[in-house]
């Protein structure tokens, strides 16, 4: 055990960061094994893509919970590997609207029985006595309400 694991909630944020660089690597490997080219980094746009069809760059960033400019970045990356395109919207044409393309379409073709088995292997890494994603969910609705700096400003006062 090193220090971080004996230090205990106060490396929370290290802790996860630990355990979604591992997650992040081996689902790299993963993808890599079936002979997808992709980076899990790339998941949650192509996801929602495929389930939303067209959005703006504002809509991906909130249903991602990503920042605008994190969003973007990613965009630019998938745009470069042609995996999505984007077009002006014609009623604000200050506004892109992003679809995926046809190699994104098939990528998702050939990655939904992927999804498929590494869901049931993260369902069964998270089923533990304490589920790992409930309690994901949980303090995501705690930080939601009031976030941990105002917790802990209101804590000092």
């Amino acid at each position: 055990m090193n220090i971080i694991d004996e230090i205990g909630i106060l490396a929370i944020s290290t802790r996860l960061q630990r355990l979604s660089e591992q997650l992040r690597k081996d689902g790299a490997l993963i993808y890599k094994s079936f002979d997808i080219d992709f980076e899990p980094k790339w998941f949650p746009v192509i996801y929602t893509l495929h389930k939303k069809e067209m959005l703006s760059v504002v809509e991906i960033a909130n249903e991602i919970g990503y920042s605008h400019p994190s969003t973007i970045s990613l965009l630019k990356e998938l745009e470069k590997q042609k995996l999505i395109s984007s077009k002006k919207d014609k009623l604000d044409e200050r506004k892109r609207l992003i679809v995926l393309t046809a190699k994104g379409s098939e990528l998702v073709v050939k990655m939904q029985p992927v999804w498929s088995v590494m869901n049931n292997v993260l369902n069964e890494i998270s089923d533990n006595q304490n589920n790992l994603l409930k309690a994901i969910e949980e303090a995501e609705q705690k930080i939601a309400k009031q976030g941990f700096y105002q917790r802990v400003l209101d804590l000092n006062e």
